[in-house]
Parts: C-alpha cells; sequence; structure tokens
C-alpha cells in the first residue's frame, strides 16, 4: 500500500470527549454448543466417494481432476489427501486442480501459494497441483454470456468437484456457495468468474450459478462431488459423495442443513463489533457477511438482524497474502491493514467479483484504543461506559467473545453462554490484549481486552 498519513492518537482521540478511563468493564463470553460431527473424517471420504458411481465406470490411468478452493475449511486438506489416495488405490491418476477464480491475484503462482498457505501441498497430497489460469470457453448462458472453464480440467479424463456447502455472503437462493459454485466459479479461473458475476448482477445470482453449472455438467467430463457441510465449530458433520445427475437436486437440501449450522453470534445488537482479523481463507469478502450482518452487495437487501452499528477490523491474515477484501464492510480499521493491503490482488478480486463497496476504505485508526473511543462518538451512546461491544477473533469463531459489561448482563441469562467476571479492559500503548479469550489457568496471562 502507498504511503497513507494516518491521523495520531492524540489528534483523533482529541476530537471525542471519551476516555479510557469510561469504557466499560468486560468479561469472556463463551456459547456452548453441542453439534453434530463426523468421527473419522477420512473413513467417511472413502464411503463418499464409493457412492460416486460415475468414478466406477474409468478405466485403470484414467487421470481425475479434483478441485481445491481458497477457504479455509478444517478438514478439507484431509478429505482431498483421502480422495487423491483411494483413487490412487484404484489405479487411478488423480492430480488436484486449483479452483478458485481470481482469488491468489489470479496468478498461478499466486493459487499456488493460497493453497500452500492452506495446507494443501504436493508433498502433502502426493500428487500434482495444476495452477494454469487458462480456459476455454465451453459454452453460453441463457444471456448469450459466455461459459469458461479450466483447461487443465478439461484435459482430463474425469473431474471430481470437492467443496463445502454454506449459506453464500452474497445472495441467497437454493444454490449458494458449494459444488455448483465451485464448479462455475472456481473452475471458471479468473475469466469464468467474472462473467458470472457480471451476469449475477443483471439478474438472479443463485439461478446463474445453477444455469451456468447445468453447462458444465453438460459439456464437462465432471463425474460427481464431494459435499462437505460443517458444524458451528468448523468441523466437518456430514461428508457425502454426489453423482454429477444429482448435485442440483441435492445441494439445495445440503444447503438448508448448512443453514441450521451455522454460527452465529449470540447477541445480535452491538454498538461495536472489533474483529481481531479478516481474511480470505476465512470468508470471500474477509468477514461472513451472515455473522456481521452486512452485504452491500448490489441488488441485494440488507438484513434486518444482527444490527451492528460499528465494525473494527484490526488486521489481515496472513494467508490473505494482504488481499483484504471486504475492509468495505468495516466502517474502523486499524493502520496495520493499511500497511498490509495488497491493493492490486484485492482489486483484481473486486473487478471479478463486482461489487466495489467491498473494498472502500474505511476511517483509519493507529490503535485500538482510538477505534473504541471514536465509536463512543459515531453510534449515539449516551455516555461511553454504555457502549455495547463484543471482540472475537475473526467470523468463523463467533462462540469465543470478550464483552462490555452491558452485553454481559444480557448474556447472563442466555441459556447456551457462560459469562467470566468483569474486570478492566487491559490495554498496553493503545493495543487490546493478545490473548482476550483465554480464561484464568489456561494461559501464562490473565489479561482481557
Amino acid at each position: 500500500m502507498t504511503a497513507f498519513d494516518v491521523p495520531s492518537a492524540e489528534a483523533l482521540q482529541g476530537a471525542t470527549d471519551a476516555t479510557l478511563e469510561e469504557l466499560p468493564r468486560v468479561a469472556l463470553a463463551r456459547r456452548h454448543r453441542d453439534p453434530e460431527s463426523v468421527d473419522d473424517v477420512v473413513a467417511a471420504t472413502r464411503a463418499a466417494i464409493d457412492e460416486i458411481a460415475g468414478l466406477e465406470d474409468l478405466e485403470s490411468g484414467s487421470s481425475v481432476a479434483i478441485t481445491a478452493g481458497s477457504r479455509g475449511i478444517h478438514d478439507m486438506p484431509a478429505v482431498l489427501e483421502t480422495a487423491v489416495s483411494t483413487l490412487q488405490n484404484r489405479g487411478l491418476e488423480p492430480f488436484v486442480v486449483a479452483a478458485m477464480g481470481s482469488h491468489g491475484g489470479a496468478t498461478p503462482e499466486g493459487q499456488r501459494e493460497t493453497l500452500a498457505a492452506l495446507g494443501i501441498t504436493e508433498s502433502a497430497l502426493g500428487c500434482a497441483i495444476r495452477t494454469s489460469m487458462a480456459v476455454d470457453r465451453v459454452g453460453s448462458d441463457g444471456l448469450e454470456r459466455p461459459v469458461y472453464a479450466a483447461e487443465d480440467a478439461i484435459d482430463a479424463d474425469a473431474i471430481l468437484l470437492a467443496n463445502r456447502v454454506k449459506p453464500h455472503t452474497d445472495f441467497t437462493g437454493p444454490v449458494e456457495s458449494g459444488l455448483c459454485k465451485m464448479a462455475v466459479v472456481g473452475l471458471g479461473k479468473h475469466r469464468g468468474a467474472e462473467s458470472l458475476h457480471n451476469a449475477g448482477l443483471a439478474g438472479d445470482f443463485s439461478a446463474v450459478v445453477r444455469e451456468r453449472a447445468e453447462v458444465l455438467f453438460e459439456e464437462l467430463p465432471i463425474v460427481g462431488g464431494l459435499a462437505l457441510v460443517e458444524n458451528a465449530r468448523d468441523r466437518a458433520a456430514h461428508v457425502e459423495g454426489i453423482d454429477a445427475d444429482r448435485i442440483l437436486e441435492r445441494e439445495p437440501e445440503l444447503l438448508e442443513r448448512a443453514r441450521e449450522t451455522l454460527p452465529t453470534l449470540p447477541v445480535d445488537d452491538l454498538d461495536l463489533l472489533v474483529l481481531d482479523e479478516l481474511g480470505k481463507e476465512i470468508s470471500g469478502t474477509g468477514m461472513d457477511t451472515n455473522v456481521v450482518g452486512r452485504v452491500r452487495f448490489h441488488g441485494e437487501d440488507e438484513p434486518d438482524r444482527p444490527a451492528i452499528t460499528r465494525i473494527y477490523a484490526r488486521s489481515i491474515t496472513p494467508a490473505s497474502h494482504g488481499n483484504g477484501l471486504g475492509i468495505g464492510l468495516a466502517d474502523f480499521v486499524h493502520r496495520d491493514v493499511l500497511e498490509e493491503l495488497a491493493v492490486e490482488d484485492m482489486y483484481v478480486n473486486i473487478v471479478t467479483s463486482g461489487e466495489t463497496n467491498r473494498a472502500k476504505l474505511p476511517f483509519v485508526v493507529p490503535d485500538d484504543v482510538t477505534a473504541l473511543l471514536l465509536s463512543c462518538s459515531t453510534t449515539g451512546v449516551a455516555e461511553p461506559g454504555d457502549l455495547r461491544f463484543a471482540r472475537i477473533r475473526n467470523t468463523m469463531h463467533p462462540d469465543e467473545l470478550v464483552v462490555s459489561e452491558p452485553v454481559a448482563r444480557e448474556l447472563r441469562d442466555h441459556p447456551d453462554v457462560t459469562v467470566g467476571d468483569l474486570r478492566p479492559l487491559a490495554v498496553t500503548d493503545g493495543r487490546l490484549s493478545e490473548e482476550p479469550y483465554a480464561v484464568d489457568g489456561e494461559s501464562d496471562r490473565d489479561d482481557t481486552g
């Protein structure tokens, strides 16, 4: 990022009457869940592969392209490694193809680095990873717009889609994020993703994904897909193999199942939400819009809940390699975000996805205390001690929170939430504690902030 003159903490804090001493005390809150989970992901993946009849028809030595995306899906490396070894044991020749649209700066090297940051490497998989951005036009949608697919996948004898099924962060419909989107956006590479998003902006996004998936299922040697549904703790709750001709029927059913397990905040009325990090492996939008209650996407309605007045993002994850897409959903960002920002990668991603709002630069603050104090003056609270704020690691982990006293009082009545003792907000040189989510005894640090 080019030089940006961030005002000093003294100058900005001097613009508000709020002081650090007036901010409310805080407490650690934890939401307790007992979610369904898969005991043995490897065994579940092998069983899922056995469910795909199209793989049984392949001759020995046939090549199989397996998709790998850019999301930080906890159990996906195990799913991919198991798929590779299982197909190799059948005498097939699997390889993994990077399927992430324009992520990784829309370059082969960037997409390989993105996968490596997620633990998906050739040495771990035991097979080749192909990251070429070359695509061919394989068909057209109803508006005669092109439908693209990666040459690496087209040249394979068979294609096995692999992805998590979950609610999308841009749109709603019977088909959102899952196997269809992996085919259309992932295998479409940069050109396919851009074509899809342009068509989606002109019509119904879910319908466009479905229509284009139908074209790809017809034109490409897609034999089926491995669909993973996660629980609220980001672990596999279900792994299923689906034949290609059943994906369009089955994916909406899995989406409803995923919607029921979607992790959300235990509180839906906040003046300020502090995110320790945003990132591409966390969500395609850096932060999950279903968690923060903000969409800001052309043609899509804003949700009524949760109602969060301000959002403050403190950093970008290393796996994002500076792609800060989603900063436009925040109201405040730490200057570290600006210093980490790879504007070119973010802009390429934005042009591909089609929504410029998500790349707009928020109010930049020099430290955490400044963000908290300015929130007192920009949320309408009567007194700083009334500020309703919560802090989470990221939107994948909304069940562990540091909350201010007004929120803590409310959550004590929540049946699934435990709230710890209140204590003063701990700050060092304007920065919040780096370990705020451990209860006493779990860490050698006992400060909370």
